[in-house]
């Protein structure tokens, strides 16, 4: 079976680098045309410089401004939309709860949270056009568990679902399917810095917090980058067309975040 995304025209948010590079190129090398927008830009110049085919622009998801106009030169640069990947996203702080500050929370949510909603409101009348669009919102494993220390973040990522739910049936009848992937312990700098500062603030050492986080998965092991990408590309493709309103956990069965949270 040949899974591609021939034909297809796709935005993904934060694609400059991590899971959201690895999911524009997988996107690219299966088919379709690709812009990304990245709100680092050494990064968008280094994926320029090795993938000069997919236009970057820069832009701040939790600027609506920033994200009318990226989707608006995208739609020109591809004559089209069609496909939105909401990857874009921060970790926010790891505190206890009544350390956490006016704007470590409202930072989070901004991102988190109103960039997918920008983003999904810019980008729908481009699917409509279409007569067909697949939205993916990127959440996170918190947002089935409870996290402690990480309350803006799990605050956030929970909401994707819920955002994710009410899309799927509000945007079903325009034949646009919407779903949420939920990668658990992956394998890159994001992880590694989380469990850095989950380290800091707990005074244990950075294999503890590994080892821990580790014992909390059924298999033991954490998930590559690839493999969130390649999620997406199924779910971006005709054989996972009438796929919708699930929230798709990728995880090696991540079954809780016991352990983590004292200080």
């Amino acid at each position: 079976m040949e899974v591609n995304c021939t034909g297809r025209k796709a935005v993904v948010t934060a694609g400059a680098s991590g899971i959201g590079k690895v999911i524009a190129e997988t996107l690219y090398l299966n088919g379709a045309d690709v812009c990304i927008c990245d709100i680092d830009k050494g990064h968008l110049k280094s994926f320029a410089e090795l993938r000069p085919d997919i236009k970057g622009f820069y832009a701040d998801v939790s600027c609506s401004s920033d994200v009318k106009h990226f989707l608006s030169k995208s739609k020109l640069e591809m004559d089209g939309l069609d496909i939105l990947i909401n990857n874009a996203g921060i970790a926010g702080p790891t505190k206890k709860v009544e350390d956490i500050s006016d704007q470590e929370w409202q930072g989070t949510i901004a991102v988190d949270v109103d960039g997918q909603f920008y983003c999904v409101r810019s980008a729908v009348p481009m699917m409509r056009d279409m007569g067909r669009g697949t939205i993916v919102n990127i959440s996170s494993t918190a947002g089935r568990l409870a996290f402690p220390l990480r309350l803006p973040y799990a605050t956030a990522k929970r909401a994707v679902v819920g955002f994710t739910d009410t899309l799927a049936m509000e945007l079903g009848p325009s034949g646009i399917n919407v779903n949420a992937v939920l990668p658990g312990y992956v394998s890159n700098k994001r992880a590694r810095d989380v469990i850095e500062n989950k380290a800091k603030a707990s005074g244990r050492s950075e294999d503890e917090i590994q080892a821990l986080l580790l014992n909390n998965i059924s298999m033991r092991t954490s998930i590559e980058e690839q493999e969130v990408a390649d999620l997406v590309l199924y779910l971006c493709s005709y054989q996972g067309r009438h796929i919708s309103g699930q929230a798709i956990s990728i995880d090696a069965n991540l079954e809780t975040y016991s352990g983590l949270d004292k200080l």
